[in-house]
C-alpha cells in the first residue's frame, strides 16, 4: 500500500517537513543550491533531472520560501534561484544526512568531505572544525573530494 502524499491527520513536525523536502529531487536541488548552483540550466546539468521535474521542484521550493527567484536578465526574462534564510536552515539537516550516508552507504569512504574554508580541517558531527575547533556554518565550508570519489 502506498503512503499518502500529505499527512494532515498526523500532528507531527517530521511528517509536515517531509511533505515539503521529503522527495529525492527536492533534496538534491537544495544540495546543489548549497554548492552554489543558481540557474535552471545549471541545476539540470548538475542533477540530470527532467525539465518538468526540475520546474516543479524549483516552484515548490520557492512557494515554500526555501528558495527565492532573483531576476538576472530582462530579455528574455531569466531568474536565479537562491536559498532564503529558511533554506539555509536546512544546512545542518543536509550535513547530518550526508554524514549518515557516509557511515552506512559509502564503503570506499565519503565521496565528498566538507572542508573548513581556508583551513586544512573538516566539518565534525558537532559542526566544528576538526583542526582548529571553530564553529562552522554553510558560509565557512567548501566541498572537497573524499576518498570514495
Amino acid at each position: 500500500m502506498a503512503l499518502p502524499r500529505t499527512y494532515e491527520s498526523q500532528n507531527c513536525s517530521i511528517a509536515r517537513s517531509l511533505e515539503i523536502v521529503g522527495d529525492r529531487w527536492t533534496m538534491l536541488v537544495v544540495r546543489a543550491a548549497f554548492e552554489g548552483v543558481r540557474r535552471f540550466d545549471d541545476f539540470q546539468d548538475v542533477l540530470g533531472v527532467a525539465r518538468n521535474v526540475l520546474t516543479d521542484r524549483l516552484s515548490r521550493l520557492c512557494d515554500e520560501g526555501i528558495l527565492r527567484r532573483v531576476p538576472y536578465q530582462d530579455r528574455p526574462e531569466r531568474f536565479e534561484y537562491r536559498l532564503t534564510r529558511k533554506g539555509v536552515e536546512l544546512w545542518p539537516t543536509m550535513m547530518s544526512l550526508m554524514a549518515w550516508g557516509d557511515r552506512h552507504y559509502a564503503p570506499d569512504g565519503p565521496p565528498t568531505l566538507i572542508g573548513h574554508r581556508g583551513c586544512p580541517g573538516t566539518l565534525t558531527a558537532n559542526f566544528t572544525c576538526d583542526a582548529c575547533g571553530a564553529s562552522l556554518g554553510p558560509a565557512d565550508v567548501e566541498p572537497r573530494p573524499g576518498p570514495g570519489r
